[in-house]
């Protein structure tokens, strides 16, 4: 039977994680009022982070760094991209699309 859970991130209840992403009270929040959805959104959102600052995960510094990143994009409201963020392959328009108009 899967665990459900009312999600804090996505404000509805959703199938939950099977034990907990890591040991320790976050991890357990996470575990109790996360939703395998929204873990699932923030390990992608982790990978920009990580790109964008150049974050070691090996490194104590980066890690606490990453922590509030994780907590803020889980816990913590709206999301927000890292400042000057650009998806990769934006601002080169693909062959016939239109420009956009300002």
């Amino acid at each position: 039977m899967v665990r459900l859970v009312h999600c804090v991130k996505l404000r509805r209840e959703l199938p939950g994680l099977d034990r907990p992403p890591f040991p320790g009270p976050l991890g357990e929040r996470i575990y109790r009022e996360i939703s395998r959805d929204a873990w699932q959104m923030w390990l992608e959102y982790q990978t920009i982070v990580i790109n964008h600052y150049g974050l070691n995960p090996a490194d104590p510094e980066d890690r606490a760094i990453l922590r509030a990143h994780l907590e803020a994009f889980l816990f913590g409201g709206e999301e927000e991209l890292p400042e000057e963020w650009v998806p990769p392959g934006a601002g080169q328009p693909t062959k016939g699309a239109p420009a956009r108009k300002k």
